[in-house]
């Protein structure tokens, strides 16, 4: 059973940084393309961040590039995402995901929320 547990949302003021991870379980970690999705209240999903199964190739939504990078330790079964200089339109649940971008066929995990605010 793919089991995907995210961690390291919380409060932070516009500017300051996050790092959320990713604990992954029950596949072939190393094996598969990973994401991050996020989804904002009355929103639909957003592709924020994918990273090839070997972490050599990356995706960026245009609203994250050079502030969010994604990385991998397939070692650790491990996906994160460092966010810096965050802004208040970043608030929303942030999942990890298998696959890469737009891929509808993928296991979620069940989020972990992220809140921007002043």
């Amino acid at each position: 059973e793919v089991q995907l547990v995210e961690s390291g949302g919380g409060l932070v003021q516009p500017g300051g940084s996050l790092r959320l991870s990713c604990a992954a379980s029950g596949f072939t970690f190393g094996s598969h393309d990973m994401s991050w999705v996020r989804q904002a209240p009355g929103m639909g999903p957003i592709w924020v961040s994918s990273i090839n199964s070997g972490g050599g190739s990356t995706y960026y939504a245009d609203s994250v590039k050079g502030r969010f990078t994604i990385s991998r330790d397939n070692a650790k079964n491990t996906l994160y995402l460092q966010m810096n200089r965050l802004k208040l339109d970043d608030t929303a649940v942030y999942y990890c995901a298998t696959g890469w971008v737009g891929d509808l066929e993928g296991s979620w995990g069940q989020g972990t929320q992220v809140t921007v605010s002043s």
